[in-house]
């Protein structure tokens, strides 16, 4: 455990931090999962709009250092190419 004041204050500010992460990683994963549900559903016009969001959230994480941008690519690229193989 932390003995120093300056560790404590440390202990405290992770905690807090920790806490906005995960939320901003629940947040565009949640995105991600409603626009894979759209694409299950075959819902091509929703699925479309989905993604949209989606992508901005993903994109929203990169900016805030919780996802490596080339990652970010990575699933907006397969999210949107899910899409385009739905006819």
């Amino acid at each position: 455990m932390a003995n120093t004041k300056s560790a404590k204050t440390k202990v405290r500010v992770i905690e807090r931090k920790t806490a906005i992460n995960k939320a901003v990683r629940n947040r565009y994963r949640t995105y991600v999962k409603k626009t894979e549900q759209d694409i299950d559903k075959g819902l091509k016009s929703q699925a479309q709009t989905s993604v949209k969001v989606a992508e901005a959230e993903i994109m929203s994480a990169v900016s805030k250092g919780i996802l490596h941008k080339n990652t970010a690519a990575r699933k907006v690229s397969r999210l949107v190419k899910k899409v385009k193989a739905l006819n």
